[in-house]
């Protein structure tokens, strides 16, 4: 089974509204390694005895976009060499360009399971075309997404919705959700989870909250349900100043636990 490197991306630079998921990282890993809770997954395996798992800690990154995508590429790059799966902390969304760029120059356009309130689809948002709410666009310009499944989102404006049609975006309708609603997908699969997807009753850790989201039931039986090998995965946009209790970040570890059982339970994808 696969090895799983944990590292976090602190970074905020490309937040459109308001900074602090650069705090993120610290406050989802002081979670997971609190004695609060234990290493065991809702699949049965536990992190670190039946599950391969290293933490990297955070790269040091420096808010210059370009030299920080590189950073991040060329660590993808180091994990894989090492034959292992990486999992990202965010760190704003913008920081999943690189991630997937990264996964696209070993396995080729990749499926992207993505859960979000937003689309992040936007071409340019506000001047800035790696903002955080642009990061689909980006890799859709770049030709790294064979799919890409949106579920969560409440929040679909004109703009995105054109660019959901152009690109051939699959969004899961949140009006009457139920997870049957979203497709398994083929490997080479990558998950990227902005908290804010989750409603804010369970996550209000977050810069853009948003009411009427996703359960945290209805989030793992979506993603308990995917069989396909997992390639990279990513949490991000957890803003520890606007939690309450530390729910947010609690929410985070645990994310991580079943994400990297999910990897272990789907193997190696072999192309």
């Amino acid at each position: 089974m696969p090895a799983i490197r944990l590292f976090g991306l602190p970074t905020d630079v490309n937040s459109s509204f308001e900074r602090g998921a650069a705090a993120g990282p610290a406050a989802i890993r002081a979670q997971l390694w609190s004695e609060r809770g234990n290493m065991a997954s809702e699949l049965g395996p536990e992190l670190g005895t039946d599950i391969a798992f290293a933490d990297d800690g955070d790269l040091a990154l420096t808010e210059d976009t370009a030299r920080d995508d590189a950073m991040i590429r060329r660590h993808v790059a180091l994990v894989r060499e090492d034959g292992e799966i990486p999992l990202a902390l965010g760190g704003d969304h913008a920081v999943t360009f690189p991630l997937v760029e990264a996964a696209a120059a070993c396995f080729g356009p990749v499926n992207i399971l993505h859960i979000d309130a937003h689309p992040d689809l936007y071409d340019d948002f506000e001047g800035n075309p790696r903002s955080h709410a642009s990061p689909f666009a980006r890799i859709y310009d770049g030709g790294h997404a064979a799919r890409l499944v949106q579920v969560g989102i409440r929040t679909l404006n004109r703009h995105c919705r054109e660019q959901a049609d152009r690109f051939g975006v699959e969004i899961v309708p949140m009006a009457g959700f139920t997870p049957d609603a979203v497709p398994v997908l083929e490997g080479p699969l990558y998950i990227s989870i902005d908290m804010d997807g989750i409603d804010p009753s369970a996550a209000p850790g977050v810069a853009h909250p948003e009411p009427g989201g996703l359960t945290v039931r209805e989030l793992l039986a979506v993603l308990h349900k995917q069989t396909a090998p997992i390639i990279g995965a990513d949490i991000v946009e957890h803003h520890p100043g606007r939690d309450t209790g530390e729910l947010t970040a609690i929410l985070g570890a645990k994310l991580v636990r079943e994400i990297a059982a999910l990897i272990d339970r789907n193997g190696t994808y072999t192309p």
